[in-house]
């Protein structure tokens, strides 16, 4: 990994206090040591907006809630101090239409639960070191939702002209 995980902040958004802890101890665990949590979409926005974090892990279900409400403000409120801040969505709800709704929302990896230290590695150094750039478009704002370029698809480039200048 190109990066120092003791140099990043990180925020993990779950209502669950044991699901925090064990992913607090998995970050603990890399070397991570800038970690803050937060059990609500409120107190998440809170956080974010008193000092950002540079990685969000983020659970699907909070309880009433559901986390992509926090990504929608995260990457598209104009008040959001962290537009392009990835987000790693923890769920225990693995089906299509949720996943769908996550990614659409500007999610960029997902790990099933039970997280295991290895999935949750992999998937902060997918959005560390294999960053996927972002797009803008009417009705969307994250990370290209293709995870790789097929050299063999023959369509139009819809996408190209809207990726932000960062």
């Amino acid at each position: 990994m190109s990066v120092s995980l003791a140099r990043l902040r990180f925020l993990v958004v779950d209502d669950n206090t044991h699901a925090v802890n064990l992913v607090k101890t998995m970050l603990r665990g890399f070397g991570a040591d800038r970690l803050h949590d937060a059990q609500t979409v409120a107190a998440a926005k809170q956080q974010m907006t008193a000092a950002p974090a540079d990685i969000v892990i983020l659970d699907y279900m909070l309880g009433g809630e559901e986390g992509v409400t926090f990504a929608r403000w995260l990457r598209n409120a104009p008040e959001s101090p962290a537009p392009y801040a990835p987000i790693i969505l923890l769920t225990g709800h693995a089906d299509r239409a949720k996943l769908m709704a996550a990614r659409d929302a500007g999610v960029n990896e997902f790990c099933v639960k039970p997280v295991t230290p290895a999935d949750l590695m992999k998937r902060i150094a997918w959005v560390i070191d294999k960053p996927r750039p972002f797009v803008r478009s009417p009705d969307y704002f994250g990370p290209d939702r293709r995870r790789k370029d097929d050299p063999n698809y023959k369509g139009p480039e819809r996408r190209g002209d809207r990726r932000p200048k960062t």
